[in-house]
């Protein structure tokens, strides 16, 4: 999902097993739904009797840049056909028990889309936040007879010669999904910046997305000729273009990497940024999900060194009055419902990021009756409402939320986020808080995916925070409780899950 979008939700996340069986990310592609190993094996299978690649889109209902691949990339006609020379598997995280696929194959951010030889190697993962041709140029790229990145990167390493396909994959790799599959994520920085010094042609579309990821992330030193450089791509729009969602989703990191607070060359940087993010904002071939993710980056940058809790920033008054027309007026426009999924959260949250917060609340509520996952509106409601110090009304948003949740890693995921503002704004109505809690291990209960991947980290992160809220043994009571009600639980889930179950509550026990 777009970073500034998520930073700016909260605890907002995924859904449950009251909803029937989820859709298919579109209607003209053969998905094979997997939920289990055996649902993949047999994918696995037929890809190997018929010698195809296997794409394997692990995605949830809710989840807004979901939604935009399904407004946008699974809907168009090339990636139809395209569809025909592989195997398409649908995980949607929130199938009973899916969350251990998520494990096995190390993805855990949705989306992922992940590209597999017929025998089962990972050959690349797609930049599925990138603009839709670049995604389909990559995914052709790796159909036709791709390596696994593993040996590509290794190749590269070393000094061996790969091919210009091969640096592309590289560049277009989608790095902030990688899960340690190619490289630790504390090491990732340097890599990048190694790989741009050694991708072929210094100004080339690979070493310049792979110097525009190593910038962003930290692996670079902003010094004189990187000042340079990214002006010079600021200034064509066709660089622009084909790096949109480095040059969108990365805004902020970028003019913080290039320049201090304090720095006179900030003010320079900061316009000739807006020009080139106005100009794709304003281009009608863009969808309305990059469009208005342009113009959130825009709001961003005019944030810089405001604090980033400022709740009325100081922006151009033009800027703002943007914000609250391209709002309503996509508002008004969308009509696919897994569009609207994609650009009206982003609106409320571009409305909150400029100030507009009656506006964003709105719109969002607005917008509750349109959504096919009205929680996730209801938990940036329940962000806003606290973010504004309202408390009790935040608390009521995120109590909403967690109800109207469904599938068993949303609902843990909602649910923690609820009991974590439970902690924070009402920490003294233990009732309400053990209840809560218990609620959580009963549904931990029922699926068998709920000590993996996303479900485990909403486990662990509500583990800790009632281990938090009893630091000064003031409850111990009730998380003996707790734990009571834990152990059953622990006792039936897989040996290798059942440490990371019986350590939920220990220290606070």
């Amino acid at each position: 999902m777009k970073k500034s979008l998520l930073a700016g939700l909260g605890f907002a996340a995924c859904a449950l097993a009251h909803a029937g069986a989820p859709s298919l990310p579109s209607p003209h592609v053969a998905w094979l739904p997997a939920a289990a190993d055996a649902d993949v094996d047999r994918a696995f299978s037929q890809a190997r009797a018929e010698k195809k690649p296997v794409l394997l889109y692990w995605g949830a209902t809710w989840c807004p840049p979901c939604n935009r691949l399904k407004a946008t990339l699974f809907n168009r006609q090339d990636f139809v056909a395209q569809s025909r020379s592989f195997v398409a598997v649908h995980v949607d995280g929130d199938r009973p028990g899916a969350q251990k696929l998520g494990a096995r194959f190390k993805v855990s951010a949705y989306p992922t889309m992940v590209l597999f030889s017929p025998d089962g190697a990972e050959i690349t993962r797609l930049p599925g936040a990138a603009e839709p041709e670049r995604v389909m140029g990559v995914l052709q790229t790796g159909l036709a007879g791709g390596r696994p990145m593993k040996a590509v990167l290794a190749d590269a390493r070393a000094g061996k010669s790969i091919t210009i396909n091969e640096w592309r994959l590289l560049a277009f790799y989608s790095w902030e999904l990688d899960e340690a599959q190619l490289v630790p994520e504390a090491q990732r920085p340097a890599l990048l910046a190694e790989l741009a010094a050694k991708a072929p042609g210094a100004e080339g579309e690979a070493a310049t997305r792979l110097w525009l990821k190593a910038l962003s992330s930290g692996g670079l030193k902003s010094e004189a000729a990187a000042w340079t450089r990214f002006n010079k791509l600021l200034s064509d729009p066709v660089l622009v273009r084909i790096h949109l969602d480095a040059v969108v989703d990365d805004a902020t990191e970028l003019a913080q990497a290039l320049s201090a607070d304090d720095d006179p060359r900030r003010a320079p940087l900061i316009a000739a940024y807006d020009a080139a993010l106005a100009k794709l904002q304003g281009d009608a071939a863009l969808s309305r999900a990059d469009r208005i993710g342009a113009l959130i980056s825009r709001v961003n940058l005019g944030r810089l060194g405001q604090g980033a809790d400022t709740l009325q920033p100081k922006l151009p008054a033009a800027l703002v009055a943007e914000a609250r027309d391209v709002s309503a007026r996509m508002d008004r426009e969308i009509s696919d419902g897994y569009e609207r999924q994609a650009v009206i959260t982003a609106a409320g949250y571009l409305l909150g990021r400029a100030g507009l917060w009656a506006e964003s609340d709105t719109l969002l509520k607005a917008n509750l009756t349109k959504s096919h996952s009205p929680y996730y509106l209801m938990s940036q409601l329940g962000s806003n409402a606290r973010k504004q110090g309202r408390p009790d009304e935040a608390l009521r948003w995120y109590e909403q939320a967690f109800d109207k949740s469904e599938g068993p890693a949303t609902r843990l995921q909602w649910g923690a986020g609820y009991l974590n503002a439970l902690v924070d704004l009402a920490p003294a109505d233990a009732p309400r808080i053990e209840k809560a809690a218990a609620q959580l291990i009963g549904e931990a209960a029922l699926d068998p995916g709920a000590f993996s991947m996303r479900s485990a980290r909403a486990l662990q992160r509500l583990g800790k925070k009632l281990v938090g809220w009893n630091a000064d043994g003031q409850q111990a009571a009730v998380l003996q409780r707790l734990q009571a009600r834990l152990d059953p639980v622990c006792a039936k889930v897989e040996a290798a899950e059942r440490a990371a179950c019986q350590g939920l509550l220990k220290k606070a026990s």
